[in-house]
């Protein structure tokens, strides 16, 4: 494989480029600018150090060969090489759609494209793409690094060649995966964002603080983390966005947003990339 493209440097797609890195691939690692690529560099300099501490085959990793694996590639024309394409933008479909519409004339047409989403159609976004049998679902867990699963989705065109090589890929990395069917939010968002959602209208209703809701989570049921925290780590302002979009593709009122939730997002207070969610954090 020439080189895997992973479109934004955010919390996970940073992850992503260094595991794959880790792993041995050359990766091009893409985001709006070069100033943007050049802070995510340094970011994942330093999320390594703290790899180092959870993961054990990171212990003793060459910290200048994997960077040197990962190429800033801040224009979509930069991607042409890629042979593996795996996108992790905003969860917004017009988004990820007009995304897809410049890969299409960027990427040769034999690109596999793996989008890094946890409620938007595989289906839908298909087609955007010049060979609709080359996209499918790949939804890392965060932080990637630390995460050993994939949840994998078969759009309705997916081809098992392309199942394949994703899952190939996913189990080179060291990752588990199952592979389901193409629905709003799969399993795992499906029922998470429900529990999350729900979570943060019992701290809007004064029932219980977000510490206090986290703590019968982890100690009641033995979740490693709590669902508010967890929210805080994926992000305030993706979590509304799925809660969003699976209100909108099921109709059905359980998945109403929360209106602390877009508060928050109002406010800013986006979890731990803004240093402030359901917690606060130092920056």
């Amino acid at each position: 494989m020439t080189a895997i493209a992973v479109i934004c440097a955010g919390t996970i797609g940073r992850g992503l480029a260094l595991d794959l890195a880790m792993h041995g691939h050359d990766v091009l690692l893409n985001d709006v600018d070069q100033e943007t690529l050049r802070r995510a560099l340094e970011a994942i300099r330093s999320e390594l150090r703290s790899y180092r501490l959870l993961v054990e085959e990171y212990r003793e990793a060459d910290e200048d060969a994997l960077l040197g694996r990962i190429t800033l590639a801040p224009g979509v024309k930069d991607l042409a090489q890629a042979e593996f394409v795996i996108e992790n933008i905003v969860e917004d479909y017009t988004t990820k759609a007009r995304l897809y519409e410049e890969l299409k004339t960027a990427c040769d047409a034999r690109t596999i494209y793996g989008v890094n989403t946890s409620c938007i159609s595989i289906t839908k976004l298909a087609r955007h793409v010049a060979d609709p049998s080359r996209m499918i679902g790949m939804h890392f867990m965060n932080p990637v690094p630390v995460k050993k699963f994939v949840e994998m989705i078969r759009g309705e065109h997916t081809a098992e060649q392309t199942i394949e090589t994703a899952t190939a890929l996913v189990k080179q990395l060291g990752k588990d995966y199952v592979l389901v069917k193409d629905a709003p939010g799969f399993v795992s968002n499906r029922v998470m964002m429900l529990a999350v959602n729900e979570c943060a209208f019992v701290v809007q209703d004064e029932v219980a603080t977000p510490a206090d809701v986290d703590k019968v989570f982890r100690q009641a049921f033995g979740h490693s983390m709590g669902p508010l925290a967890t929210a805080d780590l994926i992000g305030i302002d993706t979590v509304l966005n799925s809660i969003m979009v699976l209100f909108e593709e099921y109709r059905d009122s359980k998945y109403r947003p929360c209106p602390l939730l877009q508060k928050m997002v109002d406010a800013g207070d986006l979890g731990r990339k803004s240093g402030r969610g359901f917690f606060k954090y130092t920056r």
